[in-house]
């Protein structure tokens, strides 16, 4: 076999019986390559008759890593192959269509030197896939197209180098992506590029190619024996696929003068007008191949099989699509439109709206979010169904749907990136509002504190030592000084899973769908709650190695006397105006909460709002005063199940609480992740065998106490 190979650095091309990378160009001494080898953007297909092989074998260049112009989008693309996710095995099929009868055979795809390369097989017997076959025989060019599904794109406006070419923008980068199906096309989608490659035949021993010399050996032809004109024309016959020439007899007699002998003579062959008259015929049948297929335009398959098999001429093939349009109007799939990206998007965000009226998020709010354009068109969509919703999305992205709703159906809605993309949005939607909907008491008694890891953190606050101290004369200022106190947090993570199952989706179940998620994110603000009561109860120690209250803290009393009442009120306002800092002088920090539990939440509200005391059973005569002092602190009443709740350790409910305003003094810490102060939702695939979608929630939590001179408590019994 001779490779026909080209210098990449002066040009020199010429034919070789090595491959072109094993020889330097005689020329400069470059290196060489095939002068076949598509360049970027090119995609070809070549087909291989074995026959001692039952399929045809199909190789190629799938995509080549260049930019490519695709309708509904702006600008071209460019699919990185570096982000492209490759099954071991895809479908080849016809012209992209999804279905059954353009399925063709099974390709095995890889990628090298920036290029996407596949082979493997022609499987089908049906006529799509002998039309591939026959116009392959018959020297018709095949290109390949590659259909992905799209994860993550940018819009890349300056240059950017992608699979070892750089490209000038504007260009659409797709840097995340799956491969679904190679396709056969007539032409590729790379409009500035093409090549053409043409089928080869060879014989085969045992389903291996087979060189010339092993083809002459096979037929009994010594190759030492042939002239050169003999040797041009075996190898002719040999890339043609022909059967060997028959040669004479006695090759001394091919130059014998005797005029009766003149006819039996072997004629001479001149190997470069065969080559050239080849051409010419291969380049006539290309020619008369592409006119039959803008005629039939891809509407006519059987009558372009027909016409090319039996090698119609165009105007008897315009004739036969002209006789069909007549006689009856071509049956088509299912109707896809192939919108462009701007209007897609449009439509995904309406459909997305109304699923989010239809989960009762709030009208204003989505018109912030998507527009009072978007919301107004979404209104009347409101009421759509979850099938509805499912068979718009593969509409919307050109994926072929069944009639009958089904698994298919299912399969092509979850194949799209719009599908996913809504139900994410609006559970994370529904998600927040709950969360946000649910009461959640320790954000209003705890500071907020923006973790960057999940190690322990440790929180130091820089504390005064020393007042100002007169100046003397001389002007000398005496230094103080400051001291660290020390406190620490860490983040935990919560979560949980939940899926649209394929039961809900048969059940057009959205409303049970979306209960999930918004469960989860009252569960989400609960668990704020849980965290905190469960320290603050627990009693932990500080840094100091005393418990949170305790007397040593001054904070902390027990006995009768501390029940709930006007006069324990004005003792634990005393202890808490008392507190000193770290060199013993006053802090002066008010209480601002009356914490307590549901068992003293009428007590606490008569304690607070009540204009008068009055004494009862008192027999002294002196004069009683009926002023409420208490009214004049100014404290807000707040009331907690968690702390006479049995589940947690240190429960009661008698004890109570005064607590200083979080934004004057630390008392407890709320830590985060990075600022993020909401529960996350994600999606992911579920398992192979399972037809839905599934999403995971989790929220990065951590609570612990800060500083005890902010809190005082009372058990409220002995």
């Amino acid at each position: 076999m001779l490779y026909r190979c080209e210098c990449l650095k002066c040009g020199h091309q010429m034919e070789s019986e090595k491959h072109c990378r094993e020889i330097k160009c005689p020329e400069c001494g470059g290196e060489m390559r095939r002068q076949d080898r598509p360049g970027p953007g090119q995609a070809s297909l070549s087909i291989e008759f074995v026959t001692a092989a039952k399929n045809a074998r199909v190789a190629g260049v799938a995509y080549a890593g260049g930019k490519m112009n695709l309708p509904g989008w702006k600008h071209p693309i460019v699919v990185d192959l570096a982000g492209l996710t490759i099954p071991s095995e895809v479908p080849l099929l016809a012209n992209h269509e999804n279905r059954t009868a353009s399925r063709v055979g099974i390709v095995h795809p890889k990628v090298q030197d920036g290029a996407l390369l596949i082979e493997g097989d022609i499987l089908s017997s049906s006529g799509t896939a002998q039309g591939i076959i026959e116009q392959a025989k018959a020297g018709g060019d095949w290109q390949l197209s590659i259909g992905a599904d799209i994860e993550e794109v940018e819009l890349v406006k300056g240059r950017q180098n992608v699979n070892g070419q750089l490209h000038s923008g504007p260009f659409y980068h797709i840097s995340k992506s799956t491969l679904r199906e190679v396709s056969v096309v007539a032409v590729g989608a790379d409009k500035f590029t093409r090549m053409r490659v043409a089928a080869h035949w060879k014989f085969t021993e045992g389903g291996s190619a087979m060189t010339f010399e092993a083809w002459l050996k096979k037929n009994g032809i010594d190759a030492e024996g042939l002239s050169d004109e003999q040797t041009a024309k075996f190898r002719v016959a040999f890339e043609a696929g022909d059967e060997p020439p028959v040669l004479d007899d006695d090759p001394e007699d091919a130059g014998d003068d005797d005029p009766e002998d003149a006819g039996d003579d072997e004629p001479t062959y001149d190997p470069a007008l065969l080559k050239r008259e080849a051409t010419k015929a291969v380049k006539a049948e290309r020619d008369r191949i592409a006119a039959i297929q803008d005629a039939c335009g891809g509407e006519f398959d059987e009558i372009e099989r027909e016409a090319i098999r039996a090698g119609w001429t165009m105007e008897r093939t315009t004739r036969g699509v002209l006789r069909a349009l007549r006689e009856n109007r071509p049956k088509t799939g299912p109707s896809i439109t192939v919108l462009s990206t701007t209007n897609r998007r449009k439509e995904s965000r309406t459909l997305e709206a109304a699923m989010c009226l239809r989960a009762g998020l709030n009208e204003d709010a989505l018109v912030k979010t998507y527009g009072e354009d978007v919301v107004e068109a979404a209104l009347k969509d409101r009421e759509i169904a979850l099938r509805e919703l499912m068979v718009e999305c593969a509409r919307m992205e050109g994926k072929a749907t069944p009639r009958t709703f089904g698994n298919d159906t299912i399969r092509a809605a979850f194949s799209t990136v719009s599908l996913p993309g809504i139900l994410n949005n609006v559970a994370n939607k529904r998600l927040l509002q709950a969360y946000t909907a649910q009461p959640v008491l320790a954000t209003r008694l705890c500071s907020v504190g923006d973790l960057n890891d999940f190690k322990e953190s440790e929180r130091y606050r820089l504390t005064d030592v020393g007042d100002l101290e007169q100046v003397a004369q001389d002007g000398e200022l005496k230094h103080g000084g400051v001291s660290e106190e020390k406190a620490t947090n860490q983040l935990a993570t919560y979560g949980k899973m939940f899926s649209l199952t394929r039961q809900m989706i048969y059940n057009d179940d959205l409303g049970a769908f979306l209960r999930v998620p918004a469960g989860m994110g009252a569960r989400a603000a609960r668990k704020v709650d849980q965290l905190f009561f469960t320290r603050m109860l627990s009693n932990p120690k500080m840094e100091d190695g005393i418990d949170l209250f305790h007397a040593d803290h001054n904070n902390y009393e027990s006995g009768s006397g501390t029940a709930l009442d006007a006069d324990s009120m004005a003792t634990a306002l005393q202890l808490f105006l008392d507190q000193t800092d770290s060199d013993g002088e006053p802090i002066n920090i008010a209480p601002a909460f009356l914490l307590v539990p549901t068992a003293l939440k009428m007590d606490g509200s008569e304690l607070l709002n009540s204009s008068f005391l009055l004494s009862v059973g008192n027999t002294d005569a002196q004069r009683l005063p009926t002023y409420n002092a208490i009214a004049d602190e100014g404290l807000t009443l707040v009331t907690s199940p968690y702390l006479s709740n049995s589940n947690y350790t240190g429960n009661s409910a008698l004890a109570w609480y005064l607590w200083g305003n979080p934004a004057v003094v630390d008392t407890f810490e709320i830590g985060y992740l990075r600022g993020k102060r909401t529960p996350t939702i994600e999606r992911g695939d579920t398992d192979f065998n399972t037809l839905g979608i599934q999403f995971r929630v989790y929220f990065d939590l951590g609570v612990r106490e800060q500083d005890f001179r902010g809190i005082v408590k009372m058990k409220g019994e002995a």
